[in-house]
Formats: structure tokens, sequence, C-alpha cells
């Protein structure tokens, strides 16, 4: 149930902290998508691929990380050390933001070839698209845990000393 609760729970963030950065970008009209910023990258390192390939790279780095993102949360409300409510939500998707912040700082500084791009308006979304990620990622945690807890317990398996007194 742990790896289903972290999958389910780290698609759905990461599926919300996306639709964010797509209505970010239309707003801003500027590109904000995360995993097509790392198609980009991908793409200016290694020319050769296809643009489904460097596409298919690129979304699939980017739910990879939020399903990295997904099991630190996991691990933190499992063991108790932070509680899965909205607020905690908000400060863990602040912490996260600025920590994304730091790592794609660090990408772009590295990268051969940088996307030419408003540095600061992105990593200034980046943080409240966090937020988003970690606030749906706890409520698709809090509904598997509910949902686990109302399912009704399975019978016990019956003996064969059972079967013969019926």
């Amino acid at each position: 149930m742990k790896a289903e609760k972290i999958l389910l729970a780290g698609v759905s963030g990461t599926t919300f902290m996306t639709a964010f950065s797509y209505l970010v970008s239309l707003a801003e009209k500027e590109n904000f998508s995360e995993p097509e910023r790392l198609a980009q990258l991908t793409h200016r390192l290694v020319p050769a691929l296809n643009k489904n390939e460097y596409q298919a790279i690129g979304w699939t780095g980017h739910y990879g990380v939020g399903l990295l993102f997904a099991a630190v949360y996991n691990k933190l409300w499992d063991k108790k050390l932070v509680k899965p409510s909205f607020k905690n939500n908000l400060i863990l998707g602040g912490i996260s933001g600025i920590a994304a912040v730091g790592i794609w700082k660090t990408t772009f500084k590295m990268h051969p070839l940088p996307p030419r791009l408003s540095f600061d308006k992105y990593y200034l979304q980046l943080v409240p698209a966090h937020i988003v990620f970690a606030v749906f990622t706890g409520l698709a945690y809090n509904t598997l845990n509910k949902t686990k807890g109302a399912e009704p317990k399975s019978e016990p398996p019956v003996t064969n000393a059972e079967m013969e007194e019926s």
C-alpha cells in the first residue's frame, strides 16, 4: 500500500502543480512548464533525440521528481514528524519550492546551453507551484488513508473443521 500511496499522491500533486504552471504561463505569456523545460534542456544536451524522445524524458523526469518529493512527504507524515494538514502542507510546499529554486538555479548554471527565459519570474512561480503540489499531495494522502480505514475487514478463511460442521 505504501508504494501505491506514494504513486497516487505524487501523481496527483504533480498533475495539479503542472496545471498551475501552465495557468501561470498563460497569464504571463511565458513558458513556465517544468516538463517542457526539462525536455528543452535534454534536447540541447542530446540533439540527436527526436521530439517525442526528449519530451518523454522531460515528462518522465518531472513526474519522477514529483514521486521523490511525495516519498519524502510520505515518510514525514507516516513517522508523524509532520501532520498532513492544510497549514503544514502550505509550509512544506514553501520549503519544497525554495529547494526547487536552488535545484533549478544549479541546473541552469551547470547546463552548457541554458534556455533564454525570465529566470526571476520562473523561480518566483516555482514556490507557489510547489505549494500547490504539497497541498494536493497531502489531500490525496489523506483521502487514501481515509479510504484505507473505511475498507471492510475481510472475513478470516474458513477452516476444514468449520466446513465439516456446517
